[in-house]
């Protein structure tokens, strides 16, 4: 009889905690597979020390696999669930496509950034939820301050060193603090030619900082950052952005090459799709986590509206002390829903209080209800990360050493780059590349986080920007990069004049079966990959997966290998194609009819250009080069 099979979605606070927990309750008496898109459960309270250049990355990045025994890693994005048939179709990070079938499905695919109708957001914002925006800021930070103290001109100077967060919780609060102090740590190591300080800024909406803590701890958070020069503005926000700047909404004009968006969060589009209640983009769930109607479904953290028995009629909130604890009673009530465990609990939490990190050795904490501040504080929020961390703690409290006794180092890697981090996007975790299929956006433009998934302007096909950001280098196929094949001055293409015949075609070495015709070996043709970034996605109804949204009219791009889970276990893969379709080619268009053979006695056809030397932009004119 083979072993029942748990597939649990998201590797955040609730599905780490899951994952932990049912390895060590179901010891091998069930499969445990984990589906995320990194190999790592990222600790998200001390993103913003990453960002200001405490912490190297691979501090707060806690390896799965050598922290989970007896659970399976899969590496990918969940984009569809069916639930009758009990299976999760995934893409890995190469766009290769997979479906696991499951007995329990644990749902905790965590959350994206929220957006808002605010023009100009979505195109020059940026989020602070995953390790590559992190890693970006901190490069973009870095490089402001360096251009500004390079410019003569001191308009260009004070924008360059004007850096506007929105969003005063606790979020945008450490990063405006963090922030402050990264920069005035590099202008006194380097002052500017203006004599200029930099200056941040915190917006939000709201009446006091720090919203959801206690009013005394709020004091004690806005203090210090006005203590530090951070303008700090409540009850204002963005009214629109714009590559110079942002207009606020009391008539500010705001010059300033930085707008980090930390509004807040909302739950992971994949829930929409399922077309079972919700609460708010929340699925709804029982005290127990399981979702009512469907006893093999279960869901923890952000994106279940969990029932707070301590405070009837209302949810716990969004927070990662609570996903924590979701976890572990989500992991037991599975297990004895298997009959591995004991009996199902309930889940009851109270708040054992709240730390946040305002850099240096001042915090504001209120640990078991008593309100603190100064280094008291400061110490106890440090003491509690390192506690609350599932590994990597020496190494955390040594960079804490280091960074207590030696200058940081303001250095820009150029790792990141702006559009591989948009504010729009499924999977702020993972940093788009060139030629890797993209997840999707999520969230339409312009909309206030809706399912629509469309892609920023400045994308391209392949993932590539559709023209590069000043200080950045060209785009390929644009003027001043690197030509694209088959462009004027570059790699001509295959089967196009100047370049290598094509197979099948006058000139070139003839194919065995010509992709189209009868008895043409259509599995043995190379399959093309095409990034699903090159269109845009559309909001998706519920009731159905992100996949089945997409437009019928459109082919589905190939982007590998399809490997697919039988219910033994086993897997398959292979490639597949509808039947009687047309194995595609290299060539840019469809294939051409190659006509009647040549005259025996006549020359290949060789590249539709005259002889002699071609005056080349790229080096010297070699002899026939195009």
């Amino acid at each position: 009889m083979s072993r029942p099979r748990i597939v649990i979605v998201g590797a955040g606070f609730a599905g780490y905690r899951t994952a932990r927990t049912l390895s060590r309750l179901t010891r091998h008496q069930a499969d445990i597979v984990l589906l995320n898109p990194t190999d790592y459960f990222l600790y998200l309270p001390l993103l913003p020390q990453v960002a200001a250049g405490i912490l190297e990355p691979r501090r707060v990045s806690v390896s799965l696999s050598g922290t989970l025994p007896r659970v399976r890693l899969v590496l990918g994005e969940a984009d569809g669930i069916d639930l009758d048939g009990r299976t999760v179709h995934y893409t890995d990070p190469e766009g290769g496509e997979g479906t696991l079938r499951y007995d329990r499905l644990v749902l905790a695919a965590g959350s994206v950034n929220k957006l808002l109708p605010i023009p100009g957001v979505a195109e020059h914002a940026h989020g602070f939820r995953g390790l590559p925006e992190a890693l970006y800021l901190r490069d973009h930070v870095t490089r402001q301050v360096e251009l500004a103290a390079a410019a003569d001109d001191r308009a260009e100077c004070a924008a360059r060193c004007t850096f506007v967060v929105v969003g005063a919780g606790y979020t945008g609060t450490e990063v405006a603090a963090h922030g402050q102090m990264y920069t005035d740590a590099q202008v006194r190591r380097h002052p500017m030619r203006t004599g200029m300080r930099p200056r941040w800024m915190l917006l939000d909406v709201a009446e006091r900082v720090l919203p959801e803590m206690d009013e005394r701890l709020s004091r004690t958070a806005e203090r210090v950052l006005r203590q530090r020069g951070v303008d700090v503005r409540m009850g204002t926000s963005v009214k629109e952005a714009t590559h110079d700047g942002v207009l606020l909404t009391d008539g500010t004009t705001v010059d300033t090459r930085t707008l980090v968006w930390c509004v807040g969060v909302r739950p992971d589009p994949l829930v929409e799709s399922l077309g079972l209640p919700m609460e708010r983009g929340r699925l709804l769930v029982d005290p127990h986590l399981q979702v009512p109607g469907r006893p093999e479904l279960f869901a923890c953290g952000d994106v279940a509206a969990v029932p707070d028995l301590t405070k009837p009629g209302q949810y716990t909130p969004m927070t990662a002390q609570h996903a924590w604890r979701h976890g572990k009673v989500c992991a037991e009530n599975v297990a004895a829903s298997l009959g591995i465990g004991g009996q199902r609990r309930a889940y009851r939490h109270r708040d054992m209080g709240f730390v946040v990190d305002l850099g240096g050795a001042k915090a504001a904490a209120n640990p078991l209800g008593v309100p603190m501040s100064g280094p008291a504080a400061g110490a106890v929020t440090r003491g509690y990360h390192l506690a609350a961390m599932p590994g990597n703690r020496v190494r955390v409290a040594a960079d804490w050493l280091l960074d207590a006794v030696l200058p940081r180092q303001a250095v820009q890697l150029g790792l990141v780059r702006s559009w591989s981090v948009p504010l729009e996007s499924a999977s702020p975790e993972v940093a788009r590349v060139p030629g890797r299929p993209d997840a999707g956006s999520a969230g339409s433009a312009g909309s206030a986080g809706g399912p629509g998934r469309t892609e920023p302007a400045e994308r391209r096909q392949g993932g590539e920007p559709a023209k590069a950001r000043p200080g950045e280098e060209p785009a390929k196929g644009q003027p001043g990069g690197e030509s694209a094949k088959g462009q004027p001055g570059g790699e001509p293409a295959k089967s196009q004049p100047g370049g290598e015949p094509a197979k099948a075609q006058p000139g070139g070495e003839p194919a065995r079966k010509h992709p189209g015709r009868p008895g043409a070996d259509g599995a043995s043709g190379e399959r093309h990959r095409t990034s699903e970034s090159a269109r845009p996605r559309p909001a998706h109804a519920p009731g159905t997966s992100r996949k089945a949204a997409e437009p019928s009219a459109a082919p589905k791009p190939s982007t590998g290998a399809r490997r697919s889970e039988a219910p033994g276990g086993t897997r398959s893969s292979g490639r597949t194609r509808s039947p009687g379709a047309p194995a595609p080619t290299r060539s840019a268009g469809p294939p051409a009819d190659p006509g009647p053979e040549p005259p025996p006695n006549q020359p290949p056809p060789g590249p539709d250009i005259a002889p002699g030397p071609v005056k080349r932009t790229d080096g010297p004119a070699v002899e026939g080069d195009s």
